[in-house]
């Protein structure tokens, strides 16, 4: 039977309520299936249950690096076969896309330092910023989320060009990757807001426009460097294809469409911005089958 799914929150459940058990976080609608960890499918996905029930997962309370589903012994909790892009993994990676906020409810199977002693807690919206596949601790290729609390927005302008490590954070409330725009203009000021993939130059009335893609993603469990060598000058389409492993760069610089394999030209390269190969790299190895 077909449903309206529903993003954002439950009336009636506010951040930090607390459930017995599965049958009554489900009779809630907080989060809706019995046993499953992710309420959705190829439309985007609701919430996720964060429990323990996959080894890869990791918590850094408002960040979580989310195991898809599929492939694991409930009883070992070991993975035993590969994951597929279907179900409730496709659906995350559409709410990543579609930018609908995900209910993140954490178990008491979960990592003891942010996880509830008994039970299930509620713990807000979370937005999916990222996803890619990898090889998991035991050896079968898992699909992988990453996941920020709502309130752990991008923050301010803020860093210097030159760092060689990964991004800076800043303790306020919450801890917060801080993004240097220095980096970003310089690179889109290179490239005269060209789109190193397509060639294309926005214009607005403002001026030319063109976005800052990271190649090596920020944040856990990545930890990209925010140097101009791994930022790429793309327009909003390329971008979003680049992010989504829908285009993929080889060593030789052909720019190519995943599934097909299809050539779509060459990276469109200028003296002044270097771009770091083993970066492209990484990429590819995290994004294509």
């Amino acid at each position: 039977m077909a449903f309206e799914r529903t993003y954002g929150e439950i009336p009636g459940y506010p951040p930090g309520s607390t459930f017995k058990n599965r049958d009554e976080l489900a009779d809630s609608q907080v989060h809706r299936p019995n046993q499953a960890g992710i309420c959705g499918g190829k439309d985007g996905a609701e919430s996720i249950v964060v429990s323990g029930g996959y080894v890869d997962d990791e918590d850094y309370g408002t960040e979580i690096v989310y195991t898809g589903q599929g492939g694991n012994d409930p009883a070992t909790k070991r993975q035993i076969a590969d994951q597929q892009l279907t179900r409730g993994n496709l659906g995350l990676a559409r709410s990543q896309i579609d930018g609908n906020p995900v209910r993140v409810i954490r178990g008491a199977g979960g990592d003891p330092k942010y996880s509830p002693k008994a039970g299930l807690r509620y713990d807000g919206l979370f937005r999916v910023v990222d996803h890619w596949h990898d090889t998991g601790k035991d050896g079968f290729q898992i699909w992988r989320y990453r996941l920020v609390a709502l309130e752990s927005a991008d923050p301010p302008p803020a860093g210097t060009l030159g760092a060689t490590g990964p991004a800076a954070r800043t303790e306020a409330t919450i801890q917060r990757l801080v993004r240097s725009t220095a980096v970003a203009n310089k690179v889109k000021r290179l490239h005269e807001h060209k789109c190193q993939v397509c060639g294309i130059q926005l214009a607005t009335p403002a001026g030319p426009y063109a976005e800052a893609a990271h190649i090596r993603a920020l944040g856990k469990p990545h930890n990209g460097p925010d140097v101009a060598s791994n930022v790429l000058c793309l327009c909003p389409n390329d971008h979003l294809l680049f992010d989504t492993g829908a285009i993929y760069i080889e060593a030789d610089g052909t720019v190519r469409q995943a599934g097909t394999a299809a050539e779509l030209g060459k990276l469109r390269l200028i003296h002044g911005h270097s771009v770091d190969w083993a970066q492209l790299a990484y990429h590819r190895e995290h994004h294509q089958p």
